[in-house]
């Protein structure tokens, strides 16, 4: 009798663990059961189906075709299998990244830097990016520290003939790793004491290892601004503008019809976000058409970012102000902010101080009056784009 019962014990104790142990589906509807079940079941096909290197094959595959949410799925499988390997640690916190689960990523850099605390500059200047104030400056110094000892045990730091793609650490990488030293100060940590003098220190590093590097003098440009150097600002500005300002009007001449990939934008060009910036410092600088040209290629990649309005609607109004044929500047200005407000409703936009300031502006260009209901409905973006070229002509004629 002593074995029957065992044995019917053992089987209710599998029962009573699938209730309430790590698969417990109790509480759930019968459709979530099912999918916690399926996920459960195609969990272990894959990780029986396939080796590390396939799954990792299978990872850079949908990697390569912008597919991160399946990416994810085959790189935790693979780590799944082996939980310490860090190439795949390493790649999971950068997919993490991507889909912006900054959660997630920290968890697995954390591990990666735990197993190897002295190598793998790259997680800690994403570490860096997911925190803030101090504790994003310990990761990004952590990470200079790792990064500029690789740089000079390198072939070409000592001398030796070495192709940048053979590099593990370039200075552009070393560069843009400063660079993010002095955005903390220019952001979280500018009511510091001295974070000035550290954020000017931090970028004349940057240039140092790469002097052409447009985030760089870009950087330095918002340093003088801010420190109320408007005339060096603007130097450094113009300096950061002629060293992708020129191949970007190139390449829009010459192929005028074709649309660049997002990739082959952000490989020859600086981010989106970057160039929103750039426009913000070109408009301080009273540089209106430059800023207006940039804004408006921005448009052509994304006419759903409400800033890109913003500004455009902005730059006009100050044209407005400073010239005497102020008419065809105020109506493009109505048009752009128009558009931003519209953008900001149907985004569901949490920034009321731009908000605010669009409503400000309206209200004193008589906006809000001239918009009714019936405009209701968004206007298209080779409209917007007419009414201002057709403005900015009859402008030209009547001068």
């Amino acid at each position: 009798m002593g074995g029957p019962s065992k044995k019917k014990n053992s089987k209710s104790k599998r029962k009573q663990r699938g209730r309430t142990g790590a698969y417990d589906l109790s509480g759930l509807s019968a459709e979530e059961r099912m999918k916690v079940k399926m996920q459960n079941r195609a969990k272990k096909k894959t990780s029986e189906k396939y080796t590390v290197e396939q799954l990792l094959e299978k990872t850079e595959e949908y990697l390569d075709s912008f597919n991160l949410e399946m990416a994810q799925l085959f790189c935790q499988r693979a780590l799944d299998i082996e939980p310490d390997n860090l190439e795949i640690l390493d790649m999971m916190g950068n997919i993490c990244m991507e889909l912006g689960n900054a959660e997630l990523a920290k968890q697995v850099l954390l591990k990666a830097i735990e197993l190897s605390p002295d190598k793998g500059h790259a997680r800690y200047m994403c570490l860096g990016q997911i925190h803030c104030k101090e504790e994003a400056l310990q990761y990004f110094h952590k990470g200079l520290h790792i990064m500029i000892q690789a740089y000079q045990g390198q072939p070409q730091a000592l001398g030796a003939a070495s192709r940048p793609d053979e590099m593990e650490v370039t200075t552009k990488d070393i560069s843009t790793a400063f660079c993010s030293v002095a955005e903390i100060y220019l952001t979280d940590l500018c009511m510091e004491k001295e974070a000035g003098d550290k954020c000017k220190e931090a970028i004349e590093k940057a240039l140092e290892y790469t002097p052409s590097s447009p985030e760089a003098l870009q950087l330095m440009a918002s340093y003088l601004f801010s420190m109320e150097q408007p005339k060096e600002g603007r130097e450094y500005l113009l300096k950061s503008l002629a060293s992708w300002l020129p191949s970007m009007q190139k390449n829009e001449e010459q192929i005028p019809k074709q649309e660049p990939s997002d990739l082959e934008i952000e490989s020859v060009f600086p981010p989106y976000e970057s160039r929103i910036t750039t426009a913000k410092l070109l408009i301080e600088a009273e540089e209106f058409e430059l800023a207006t040209e940039i804004l408006e290629g921005l448009l052509e990649e994304d006419d759903e970012v409400i800033q890109v309005w913003y500004l455009l609607g902005w730059s006009c109004y100050l044209q407005a102000k400073e010239l005497d044929e102020e008419d065809a500047f105020k109506d493009s200005a109505r048009t752009y902010l128009r558009k931003a407000k519209k953008l900001y409703n149907k985004l569901k936009c949490d920034d009321p101080p731009l908000l605010e300031h669009v409503g400000q502006i309206l209200g004193e260009l008589g906006g809000e009056e001239v918009l009714g209901d019936s405009d209701a409905e968004d206007a298209p973006l080779e409209s917007i784009k007419d009414d201002f070229v057709q403005s900015s002509e009859d402008e030209a004629m009547e001068a």
